[in-house]
């Protein structure tokens, strides 16, 4: 398929609106990185684009973030119809149901010791806590890095396989393995409305290959932003455009 948006070309096969389910990243896919995860700015007419691609694939709009739900529940409401959070850790499968929950390792508690102790040598690091890891991150302080890496990669020597440590943005995540946004991916594939659709995966960071290998896997397509969209605003104008096409 061939589709131009503002004298941008775009060339890559999706299925027909009413046959596919889309599954988006929020940060960096959905909205721009910023500085800090509570600085992020809504763009004007992403929820109301966001409304009415949910209309046109038949409520099949799902969003899948590293973020804690409430988080993605705080910025976009009810406008997706499926969440999944903590990279599919916790998923919601329709407005108002239930979050399930996976069965999750205990992170020993003196790396989350060592982790605080790790983040105040380093100033302008930071830690931020999730229900089955952390996050390391260096943004802030670029040099922060490797320090922070050796660090992760010797409790990583101990988890004895239980835990993963998953590179992303300026930041390293500590995460249980196996639990990834592919899977989150092919759960949310298994049920209604999403069920008998062809999933489109769109996200820009590493932590988003998992999903764009499961939608591949099932038939559909993986997107990435910057290979496939130059930014996060040239991904929301196509996601328009494709709204726009079905008036």
């Amino acid at each position: 398929m061939v589709r131009t948006v503002s004298d941008t070309e775009y060339r890559f096969q999706i299925p027909a609106l009413d046959q596919a389910a889309f599954l988006f990243d929020f940060d960096g896919t959905l909205v721009d990185i910023a500085p800090t995860p509570e600085a992020v700015v809504m763009p004007d007419g992403l929820a109301e684009t966001l409304r009415q691609l949910r209309v046109l694939c038949g409520d099949a709009l799902a969003v899948i973030s590293g973020r804690p739900i409430d988080q993605i529940d705080h910025f976009l409401g009810d406008i997706p119809f499926a969440v999944a959070g903590e990279h599919g850790i916790a998923i919601r499968h329709r407005p108002g149901g239930p979050i399930e929950r996976a069965a999750l390792p205990k992170v020993p508690q003196h790396w989350l010791e060592e982790a605080r102790a790790l983040v105040e040598t380093w100033p302008g690091t930071r830690l931020e806590h999730k229900q089955a890891g952390f996050v390391l991150h260096y943004r802030a302080t670029p040099e922060a890095g490797p320090a922070l890496k050796a660090a992760a990669e010797a409790w990583m020597r101990e988890a004895e396989g239980a835990f993963h440590l998953q590179a992303a943005k300026m930041a390293w995540e500590v995460r249980p393995t196996g639990i990834d946004k592919g899977y989150a991916v092919s759960l949310l594939m298994e049920a209604a409305p999403f069920a008998g659709r062809k999933p489109v995966f769109v996200g820009d960071d590493v932590t988003d290959e998992d999903g764009i290998t499961a939608a591949k896997r099932m038939g559909g397509a993986g997107l990435r932003i910057p290979t496939d969209f130059p930014t996060p605003a040239a991904f929301r104008a196509w996601v328009a455009s494709l709204v726009e096409s079905e008036r």
